[in-house]
């Protein structure tokens, strides 16, 4: 692991240099290949350092992270062809990859914590730095406050294990188990925020409608799946008092998710409407998780990484469409099928993918995490039939709106994608629909 922080650092030094924009992407995407070369396949830490390693969860996440930030870059051109502060933005955008990979990689409980905090950082700056209206300041204030109000106790918590084991270390830590609600309400609450859990998701909504694209990339697809590796690791030694509570939470996350797709079913903002329907997906993953059966944990990874490259690929497609037409709202993205015909096909693609149909690799997520809630008990099955329901129902307004009805009036003309545009579609599109090939590596880690 140690050796693609030390490429990230030189890749660091380069973006601070002029005109390196697109030699940086590129540098990131030879990082991430060599990275899918490394083949970390196995349930237990490899590509050991000193307080680094990767297992099965680490290593689908590292990679997920490397992918989406060399994408974000792909994305943001407007940021290179107007000159906005690009270099600090190269350089935000490598600081926050290099936090989340030590997120992902670390063994060691509190440098997880550490780190987890740390990733929140470049993430505001983002937003407040290259958001497009004046409330960007709000979002980021809701995003720092939520976060750092939910994981203060959670560091308590750490200091406690840490006291009374006397190491931090993920491996040493699974053969204790703790019957300690307090422990266990501190230790998962952190999570839950992240994830975010209906209740809690408020700040969610607020930081992708002001963040600039890179932004909504970067919390969709990687900020809500450290809640989920969290809660993944920290269970190994919370089982006792999850079987007890776990419940409460997969009671919140159902309900909620139903509330949250219909939510989804009355926003005029493009934006708005992919923001709230990764809080139902991440509702489902965060119930599977939470019935610590195998499906339920395996399902959960799957779908996480699924999600991230789905969502991302949707919030791609939006700021396609708000660079041309300057607006997000419904009421002007319509008839986009005038207007952007081969922008339709991924449109579609992307859109099914979110409400999983085949062959994306959130289809397999989805039935295992079915299998997993339903096998806990049978009365999800009502919350659960609703909100697969209501996921294909906002999936299909989201696209039938924005492709079909008459153009907006202020249109007159008909514009085609960019390469580079059809490219980043593609790179989101074709991992998810690959992956579900080589399934047995998500669904076969524990």
């Amino acid at each position: 692991m140690l050796k693609f922080l030390l490429m990230l650092s030189m890749i660091m030094i380069i973006s601070l240099m002029n005109n390196m924009f697109w030699m940086v992407q590129n540098m990131m995407f030879l990082m991430t290949f060599f990275f899918i070369f490394m083949n970390y396949f196995g349930n237990y830490f490899m590509g050991l350092s000193y307080f680094l390693g990767c297992d099965m969860i680490s290593y689908g996440l590292v990679l997920l992270s490397m992918w989406i930030c060399s994408l974000m870059l792909l994305a943001s051109e407007s940021v290179e062809k107007y000159n906005n502060y690009k270099n600090l933005f190269l350089f935000n955008v490598l600081m926050l990859l290099m936090l989340l990979m030590l997120s992902f990689s670390t063994m060691n409980l509190f440098l997880f914590y550490l780190f987890f905090e740390g990733s929140l950082i470049p993430t505001m700056f983002l937003v407040l730095g290259w958001g497009y209206q004046p409330e960007r300041l709000q979002a980021g204030t809701y995003l720092l406050f939520y976060t750092l109000l939910a994981s203060l106790p959670m560091m308590v918590g750490i200091f406690y294990i840490y006291n009374d084991l006397s190491t931090m270390n993920f491996y040493m830590m699974m053969n204790n188990m703790y019957n300690y609600d307090l422990l266990y309400l501190v230790m998962i609450f952190a999570f839950l925020v992240k994830m975010p859990m209906f209740l809690v998701h408020l700040w969610l909504p607020k930081a992708h409608v002001e963040a600039p694209v890179s932004g909504s990339m970067i919390l969709a697809g990687i900020m809500l799946k450290l809640g989920g590796y969290g809660l993944l690791r920290v269970f190994s030694f919370l089982t006792l008092s999850g079987l007890k509570f776990n419940y409460i939470w997969i009671s919140i996350s159902l309900v909620g998710g139903v509330i949250v797709s219909f939510i989804c079913l009355r926003q005029t903002d493009l934006k708005a409407l992919i923001a709230y329907s990764s809080v139902a997906h991440m509702g489902i993953v965060l119930s599977g998780l939470m019935t610590m059966t195998y499906w339920g944990f395996c399902g959960s990874y799957t779908l996480m990484i699924a999600h991230g490259l789905c969502s991302s690929g949707l919030f791609c497609l939006a700021n396609i469409s708000y660079e041309r037409l300057g607006s997000r709202s419904m009421m002007i993205n319509k008839g986009l099928l005038n207007f952007m015909p081969s922008m339709a096909l991924w449109w579609f693609l992307l859109s099914a993918g979110n409400m999983a149909a085949p062959p994306t690799l959130n289809l397999l997520g989805e039935i295992s995490l079915l299998n997993s809630i339903i096998s806990w008990s049978w009365l999800t099955m009502i919350m659960l039939s609703l909100l697969s329901f209501f996921s294909a129902a906002y999936t299909l307004y989201l696209y039938a709106y924005s492709q079909h009805g008459k153009m907006y009036s202020g249109l007159y003309a008909v514009s085609g994608g960019v390469v580079r545009e059809y490219l980043l579609l593609f790179l989101h599109w074709f991992p998810l629909n690959l992956l579900i090939l080589k399934s047995d590596v998500c669904m076969l880690w524990l």
